[in-house]
Protein backbone atom coordinates (compact mmCIF):
# COMPACT_ATOMS: atom_id res chain seq x y z
CA UNK A 1 0.00 0.00 0.00
CA UNK A 2 1.40 3.39 -1.00
CA UNK A 3 0.72 6.18 1.48
CA UNK A 4 1.39 9.58 -0.07
CA UNK A 5 2.21 12.43 2.33
CA UNK A 6 0.45 15.07 0.22
CA UNK A 7 -2.95 13.39 0.56
CA UNK A 8 -5.71 14.08 3.05
CA UNK A 9 -8.57 11.70 3.76
CA UNK A 10 -11.38 11.41 6.28
CA UNK A 11 -12.44 8.27 8.10
CA UNK A 12 -15.80 7.86 9.83
CA UNK A 13 -16.71 5.14 12.31
CA UNK A 14 -20.51 5.13 12.39
CA UNK A 15 -22.01 3.34 15.36
CA UNK A 16 -25.38 3.02 17.02
CA UNK A 17 -24.40 5.43 19.80
CA UNK A 18 -21.57 7.56 18.38
CA UNK A 19 -20.03 8.95 15.22
CA UNK A 20 -16.23 9.09 15.37
CA UNK A 21 -14.68 11.12 12.55
CA UNK A 22 -11.00 11.78 11.88
CA UNK A 23 -8.98 13.61 9.23
CA UNK A 24 -5.58 12.13 8.40
CA UNK A 25 -2.64 12.87 6.16
CA UNK A 26 -1.16 10.46 3.64
CA UNK A 27 0.90 8.71 6.32
CA UNK A 28 -2.19 7.98 8.40
CA UNK A 29 -1.41 10.59 11.04
CA UNK A 30 -4.59 11.94 12.64
CA UNK A 31 -4.69 15.72 12.30
CA UNK A 32 -8.16 16.31 13.74
CA UNK A 33 -10.94 14.15 15.17
CA UNK A 34 -14.31 14.41 16.87
CA UNK A 35 -16.92 12.16 18.47
CA UNK A 36 -20.60 13.04 18.67
CA UNK A 37 -23.75 11.08 19.60
CA UNK A 38 -25.39 9.37 16.61
CA UNK A 39 -28.99 10.23 17.61
CA UNK A 40 -30.39 7.32 15.62
CA UNK A 41 -33.89 7.90 16.99
CA UNK A 42 -34.16 10.96 14.72
CA UNK A 43 -33.82 8.88 11.56
CA UNK A 44 -31.33 8.35 8.71
CA UNK A 45 -31.49 11.88 7.27
CA UNK A 46 -30.62 13.39 10.63
CA UNK A 47 -27.74 10.95 11.17
CA UNK A 48 -26.33 11.59 7.69
CA UNK A 49 -26.50 15.31 8.39
CA UNK A 50 -24.50 14.75 11.56
CA UNK A 51 -21.87 12.74 9.65
CA UNK A 52 -21.49 15.61 7.17
CA UNK A 53 -21.26 18.10 10.04
CA UNK A 54 -18.44 16.15 11.71
CA UNK A 55 -16.58 15.95 8.40
CA UNK A 56 -16.77 19.71 8.02
CA UNK A 57 -15.73 20.12 11.65
CA UNK A 58 -12.50 18.10 11.34
CA UNK A 59 -11.66 19.78 8.03
CA UNK A 60 -11.94 23.17 9.69
CA UNK A 61 -9.97 21.99 12.73
CA UNK A 62 -7.15 20.88 10.44
CA UNK A 63 -7.23 24.20 8.58
CA UNK A 64 -7.94 22.65 5.18
CA UNK A 65 -10.01 24.48 2.57
CA UNK A 66 -13.25 23.00 1.23
CA UNK A 67 -12.68 20.42 -1.49
CA UNK A 68 -9.14 19.60 -0.33
CA UNK A 69 -10.02 16.13 1.02
CA UNK A 70 -9.72 13.37 -1.59
CA UNK A 71 -11.79 10.57 -0.07
CA UNK A 72 -14.23 9.95 2.77
CA UNK A 73 -14.44 6.37 4.04
CA UNK A 74 -17.24 5.22 6.35
CA UNK A 75 -17.48 2.08 8.46
CA UNK A 76 -21.12 1.23 9.12
CA UNK A 77 -22.97 -1.57 10.87
CA UNK A 78 -24.48 -3.93 8.31
CA UNK A 79 -25.43 -6.06 6.51
CA UNK A 80 -24.62 -3.79 3.59
CA UNK A 81 -23.59 -3.77 -0.07
CA UNK A 82 -20.09 -2.37 -0.37
CA UNK A 83 -20.22 -1.46 -4.07
CA UNK A 84 -23.53 0.40 -3.93
CA UNK A 85 -23.08 1.64 -0.36
CA UNK A 86 -26.61 0.60 0.61
CA UNK A 87 -27.19 -0.38 4.24
CA UNK A 88 -29.62 -3.27 3.84
CA UNK A 89 -30.45 -3.69 7.50
CA UNK A 90 -28.77 -2.40 10.63
CA UNK A 91 -30.43 -3.15 13.97
CA UNK A 92 -27.97 -0.82 15.73
CA UNK A 93 -29.02 2.09 13.52
CA UNK A 94 -32.62 1.05 12.87
CA UNK A 95 -32.00 1.41 9.12
CA UNK A 96 -33.51 -0.51 6.21
CA UNK A 97 -32.24 -0.08 2.64
CA UNK A 98 -30.57 3.28 3.23
CA UNK A 99 -28.33 4.42 0.28
CA UNK A 100 -25.67 5.87 2.56
CA UNK A 101 -22.95 6.22 -0.07
CA UNK A 102 -25.19 8.03 -2.55
CA UNK A 103 -26.59 10.43 0.05
CA UNK A 104 -23.15 11.30 1.42
CA UNK A 105 -21.70 11.84 -2.04
CA UNK A 106 -24.55 14.20 -2.86
CA UNK A 107 -24.01 16.10 0.38
CA UNK A 108 -20.22 16.23 0.26
CA UNK A 109 -19.49 16.23 -3.48
CA UNK A 110 -16.43 14.05 -2.97
CA UNK A 111 -15.58 10.36 -3.31
CA UNK A 112 -17.20 8.21 -0.61
CA UNK A 113 -16.44 4.59 0.27
CA UNK A 114 -18.50 2.35 2.55
CA UNK A 115 -17.55 -0.87 4.33
CA UNK A 116 -18.66 -2.91 7.31
CA UNK A 117 -17.53 -1.39 10.61
CA UNK A 118 -15.97 -4.63 11.91
CA UNK A 119 -14.10 -5.07 8.61
CA UNK A 120 -12.60 -1.63 8.97
CA UNK A 121 -11.65 -2.24 12.59
CA UNK A 122 -9.81 -5.34 11.32
CA UNK A 123 -8.11 -3.26 8.64
CA UNK A 124 -7.16 -0.64 11.24
CA UNK A 125 -5.47 -3.26 13.42
CA UNK A 126 -3.76 -4.74 10.33
CA UNK A 127 -2.34 -1.44 9.06
CA UNK A 128 -1.75 0.52 12.28
CA UNK A 129 -2.25 -1.81 15.25
CA UNK A 130 -1.51 -5.27 16.64
CA UNK A 131 -1.57 -6.97 13.23
CA UNK A 132 1.00 -4.82 11.43
CA UNK A 133 3.05 -6.96 9.04
CA UNK A 134 0.80 -10.00 9.51
CA UNK A 135 -0.46 -11.59 6.30
CA UNK A 136 -3.39 -13.62 7.65
CA UNK A 137 -5.23 -12.10 10.60
CA UNK A 138 -8.67 -12.40 12.14
CA UNK A 139 -10.03 -9.56 14.24
CA UNK A 140 -12.80 -10.29 16.75
CA UNK A 141 -14.52 -7.60 18.78
CA UNK A 142 -16.48 -8.68 21.86
CA UNK A 143 -18.64 -5.90 23.14
CA UNK A 144 -22.41 -5.30 23.11
CA UNK A 145 -22.34 -7.85 20.28
CA UNK A 146 -19.63 -9.96 18.68
CA UNK A 147 -18.22 -9.02 15.28
CA UNK A 148 -15.23 -9.83 13.17
CA UNK A 149 -13.16 -9.07 10.12
CA UNK A 150 -10.82 -11.20 8.03
CA UNK A 151 -7.47 -10.20 6.57
CA UNK A 152 -6.44 -13.03 4.23
CA UNK A 153 -3.38 -12.77 2.04
CA UNK A 154 -2.86 -9.24 3.32
CA UNK A 155 -6.26 -8.02 2.13
CA UNK A 156 -9.75 -7.67 3.56
CA UNK A 157 -11.86 -10.69 2.66
CA UNK A 158 -15.51 -9.80 2.08
CA UNK A 159 -17.03 -13.04 0.78
CA UNK A 160 -19.41 -13.55 -2.13
CA UNK A 161 -22.09 -11.16 -0.83
CA UNK A 162 -20.00 -8.97 1.51
CA UNK A 163 -21.06 -11.11 4.46
CA UNK A 164 -17.76 -12.69 5.51
CA UNK A 165 -16.51 -12.28 9.05
CA UNK A 166 -19.82 -12.66 10.92
CA UNK A 167 -18.04 -14.52 13.68
CA UNK A 168 -20.69 -13.58 16.20
CA UNK A 169 -23.13 -15.83 14.37
CA UNK A 170 -21.21 -19.07 14.29
CA UNK A 171 -23.01 -21.66 16.44
CA UNK A 172 -21.18 -22.67 19.62
CA UNK A 173 -24.14 -23.99 21.66
CA UNK A 174 -26.85 -25.75 19.63
CA UNK A 175 -30.29 -24.96 21.07
CA UNK A 176 -28.70 -22.27 23.24
CA UNK A 177 -30.12 -18.80 23.95
CA UNK A 178 -31.88 -17.00 21.11
CA UNK A 179 -29.79 -14.52 19.15
CA UNK A 180 -30.86 -11.27 17.57
CA UNK A 181 -30.22 -12.80 14.14
CA UNK A 182 -33.05 -15.29 14.69
CA UNK A 183 -30.91 -18.37 15.36
CA UNK A 184 -30.02 -19.93 18.70
CA UNK A 185 -26.69 -20.54 20.38
CA UNK A 186 -24.65 -18.06 18.36
CA UNK A 187 -21.36 -16.90 19.84
CA UNK A 188 -22.92 -13.44 20.29
CA UNK A 189 -25.76 -14.92 22.33
CA UNK A 190 -23.43 -16.47 24.91
CA UNK A 191 -20.23 -14.39 25.02
CA UNK A 192 -21.17 -10.77 24.35
CA UNK A 193 -21.54 -8.09 27.00
CA UNK A 194 -25.28 -8.30 26.40
CA UNK A 195 -25.23 -12.05 27.07
CA UNK A 196 -23.23 -11.64 30.28
CA UNK A 197 -25.72 -9.06 31.58
CA UNK A 198 -28.67 -11.23 30.55
CA UNK A 199 -27.35 -14.22 32.51
CA UNK A 200 -26.86 -12.04 35.57
CA UNK A 201 -30.43 -10.74 35.35
CA UNK A 202 -31.68 -14.31 35.02
CA UNK A 203 -29.94 -15.20 38.27
CA UNK A 204 -31.51 -12.21 39.99
CA UNK A 205 -34.95 -13.24 38.75
CA UNK A 206 -34.32 -16.63 40.38
CA UNK A 207 -33.51 -14.98 43.70
CA UNK A 208 -29.73 -15.32 43.32
CA UNK A 209 -26.95 -12.95 42.28
CA UNK A 210 -27.52 -10.53 45.15
CA UNK A 211 -23.95 -9.20 45.07
CA UNK A 212 -24.35 -8.39 41.39
CA UNK A 213 -27.68 -6.69 42.05
CA UNK A 214 -26.18 -4.64 44.88
CA UNK A 215 -23.43 -3.39 42.57
CA UNK A 216 -26.16 -2.30 40.15
CA UNK A 217 -27.77 -0.17 42.85
CA UNK A 218 -30.56 -2.68 43.36
CA UNK A 219 -31.94 -2.11 39.85
CA UNK A 220 -31.85 -5.20 37.58
CA UNK A 221 -32.08 -2.96 34.51
CA UNK A 222 -28.72 -1.42 35.43
CA UNK A 223 -26.90 -4.74 35.46
CA UNK A 224 -24.19 -4.76 32.78
CA UNK A 225 -21.14 -6.82 31.89
CA UNK A 226 -19.11 -4.28 33.88
CA UNK A 227 -21.29 -4.90 36.94
CA UNK A 228 -20.76 -8.65 36.64
CA UNK A 229 -17.00 -8.24 36.12
CA UNK A 230 -16.74 -6.04 39.22
CA UNK A 231 -18.62 -8.63 41.28
CA UNK A 232 -16.38 -11.40 39.92
CA UNK A 233 -13.22 -9.46 40.78
CA UNK A 234 -14.61 -9.12 44.30
CA UNK A 235 -14.80 -12.90 44.59
CA UNK A 236 -18.50 -13.44 43.93
CA UNK A 237 -18.69 -17.01 42.65
CA UNK A 238 -21.92 -16.57 40.72
CA UNK A 239 -20.37 -13.71 38.80
CA UNK A 240 -17.17 -15.72 38.29
CA UNK A 241 -19.24 -18.55 36.80
CA UNK A 242 -21.00 -16.20 34.35
CA UNK A 243 -17.69 -14.74 33.17
CA UNK A 244 -16.11 -18.20 32.93
CA UNK A 245 -18.93 -19.52 30.77
CA UNK A 246 -18.75 -16.54 28.43
CA UNK A 247 -14.97 -16.98 28.16
CA UNK A 248 -15.33 -20.70 27.47
CA UNK A 249 -17.71 -20.18 24.57
CA UNK A 250 -15.56 -17.38 23.21
CA UNK A 251 -12.58 -19.73 23.30
CA UNK A 252 -14.58 -22.37 21.43
CA UNK A 253 -15.41 -19.79 18.76
CA UNK A 254 -11.78 -18.69 18.47
CA UNK A 255 -10.66 -22.31 18.22
CA UNK A 256 -13.15 -22.92 15.40
CA UNK A 257 -11.78 -19.94 13.51
CA UNK A 258 -8.19 -21.12 13.98
CA UNK A 259 -8.99 -24.62 12.72
CA UNK A 260 -10.91 -23.26 9.73
CA UNK A 261 -8.55 -20.51 8.56
CA UNK A 262 -5.12 -21.35 10.05
CA UNK A 263 -4.31 -17.63 10.55
CA UNK A 264 -1.06 -16.11 11.73
CA UNK A 265 -2.86 -14.07 14.36
CA UNK A 266 -6.17 -13.62 16.18
CA UNK A 267 -6.68 -10.09 17.51
CA UNK A 268 -9.27 -9.76 20.27
CA UNK A 269 -10.76 -6.38 21.15
CA UNK A 270 -13.90 -4.78 22.55
CA UNK A 271 -15.14 -3.94 26.01
CA UNK A 272 -15.60 -7.52 27.22
CA UNK A 273 -11.90 -8.26 26.65
CA UNK A 274 -11.13 -5.42 29.07
CA UNK A 275 -12.46 -7.65 31.86
CA UNK A 276 -8.94 -9.04 31.68
CA UNK A 277 -7.46 -12.32 32.83
CA UNK A 278 -10.72 -14.20 33.60
CA UNK A 279 -11.72 -13.85 29.93
CA UNK A 280 -8.25 -14.43 28.48
CA UNK A 281 -7.67 -17.52 30.63
CA UNK A 282 -10.85 -19.16 29.35
CA UNK A 283 -9.96 -18.35 25.75
CA UNK A 284 -6.44 -19.76 26.09
CA UNK A 285 -7.69 -22.97 27.69
CA UNK A 286 -10.18 -23.68 24.92
CA UNK A 287 -7.73 -22.79 22.15
CA UNK A 288 -5.18 -25.14 23.68
CA UNK A 289 -7.71 -27.95 24.02
CA UNK A 290 -9.53 -27.63 20.68
CA UNK A 291 -7.11 -26.48 17.96
CA UNK A 292 -4.99 -28.72 15.76
CA UNK A 293 -1.28 -28.98 16.47
CA UNK A 294 0.44 -27.01 13.71
CA UNK A 295 -2.20 -24.28 13.65
CA UNK A 296 -2.10 -24.02 17.46
CA UNK A 297 1.66 -23.68 17.71
CA UNK A 298 1.81 -21.10 14.91
CA UNK A 299 -1.05 -18.74 15.76
CA UNK A 300 -0.71 -15.75 18.07
CA UNK A 301 -3.79 -14.71 20.06
CA UNK A 302 -3.23 -11.11 21.12
CA UNK A 303 -5.13 -8.07 22.44
CA UNK A 304 -6.12 -5.32 20.03
CA UNK A 305 -3.76 -2.38 19.94
CA UNK A 306 -5.91 0.55 18.87
CA UNK A 307 -8.74 0.57 21.39
CA UNK A 308 -11.63 2.86 20.42
CA UNK A 309 -9.68 4.15 17.42
CA UNK A 310 -9.62 0.84 15.52
CA UNK A 311 -12.72 1.61 13.44
CA UNK A 312 -11.85 5.16 12.47
CA UNK A 313 -8.23 4.26 11.69
CA UNK A 314 -9.48 1.38 9.55
CA UNK A 315 -11.65 3.84 7.64
CA UNK A 316 -8.59 6.04 7.15
CA UNK A 317 -6.57 3.04 5.95
CA UNK A 318 -9.25 2.09 3.44
CA UNK A 319 -9.31 5.61 2.01
CA UNK A 320 -5.52 5.67 1.74
CA UNK A 321 -5.48 2.38 -0.15
CA UNK A 322 -7.51 3.85 -3.00
CA UNK A 323 -5.96 5.57 -5.98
Amino acid sequence: MSLLPDRYVIGVDLGGTKIHTALADGDGNILAETRVPTETIKGPSHVIGRIIATIEQVREQAGLPAGFVETVSVGSPGPLDIASGIIHFSPNLGWHEVPLKKLLQEGLRTKVMIDNDANLAALGEHVFGAGRGVNNMVYITVSTGVGGGLILGGRLYHGATDGAGEIGHITVLPDGPPCGCGARGCLESVSSGTAIAREARRLVECGKGQNILTRAGGDPDRISAVTVAEAASGGDQEAVSIISNAARFLGIGVANVINLLNPDMIVLGGGVMEIGEPIWQGVRQEVEARTLGAARTHVQVVPAGLGRRAGVLGAVALALQMD
